[in-house]
């Protein structure tokens, strides 16, 4: 390794938000596996979409999926089997959170007067998905693949969800804004998940410290955007950038999406000294 792992969220940052393109972060990409810095992408996604998502950005690193739920590291990528992870379809899986199935009881349990400011994607048809994400059909199938957790699309436009959120958080969930949707589940965000992976990638990485630079543009990425050694916020033609409370190494795109993740992204290897020998 190079001294450095990225840690990316994908949509809106790494993929383009309305067309969901990485076209122009690719040369880039294809530079870092090169350099030997790896591209983790860290995002709310499923693990059923981030598969065919990382094939097509020829990407064989660790990921982690749905807000933080769970890292998965490919069976071999590290030497020894990390602990407190189970061995499981081709994956060494850290799980933060309780399943799905136990945030959907929780849902389930809110107080009828919230019954029709929101839906969960576990009530909504494919085809409702497709017309919220903009997604093709099969990727909103994977996309109702959840594992840990439930996003829940909040329709009243003439209230705020947080009465919503505060029952939630009662209830023990935790509640992310993303860019699109809540995100409701336990008690784990990017920043853990991230420091827990960054942890291994150290150990295995020799005594020279080893950089971690986040990448996010959304109010689900701050707690990344905070943990990391690094900072780099993109801005969304959709949102304002998230507010963060670090103010050091921090850097704000000034191009939207992979655009932005790319020239900036580039200045932040020049900074650190690294490039291609």
């Amino acid at each position: 390794m190079s001294g450095l792992v990225i840690y990316t969220d994908l949509d809106g940052s790494l993929l383009d938000h309305h067309d969901y393109s990485h076209a122009p972060a690719d040369p880039l990409l294809w530079e870092l596996e090169q350099l030997g810095i790896p591209v983790v992408p860290c995002t709310s996604k499923t693990r059923a979409e981030l598969l065919p998502i990382r094939e097509e950005l020829h990407n064989a690193h660790p990921f982690i999926a749905e807000n933080g739920a769970a890292v998965f590291i490919p069976i071999g990528y590290f030497p020894d089997r990390p602990e407190d992870t189970e061995a499981r379809d081709g994956f060494w899986i850290k799980q933060f959170v309780q399943p799905r199935s136990h945030w959907l009881e929780v849902i389930h349990s809110m107080p009828a007067r919230f019954g029709d400011r929101f839906t969960s994607f576990n009530d909504m048809s494919v085809q409702r998905i497709v017309e919220l994400t903009g997604l093709s059909t099969t990727a909103a199938r994977r996309a109702a693949l959840r594992e840990f957790g439930e996003p829940l699309h909040w329709h009243d436009a003439h209230a705020d969800p947080a009465e919503l959120l505060v029952a939630l958080q009662e209830r023990g969930a935790r509640v992310l804004r993303g860019g699109r949707f809540l995100h409701v589940s336990g008690q784990c965000d990017k920043g853990s998940a991230l420091q827990w992976l960054h942890r291994i990638y150290q150990a295995h990485g020799g005594e020279a410290p080893l950089h971690s630079l986040a990448i996010g543009d959304s109010h689900n990425d701050v707690a990344m955007l905070e943990a990391a050694d690094h900072a780099l916020v993109i801005r969304s033609p959709a949102h304002p950038p998230p507010r963060l409370r670090r103010e050091h190494a921090i850097t704000i795109s000034t191009l939207t999406g992979p655009a932005g993740w790319n020239a900036d992204v580039r200045q932040i290897l020049k900074k650190l000294s690294i490039s291609r020998r």
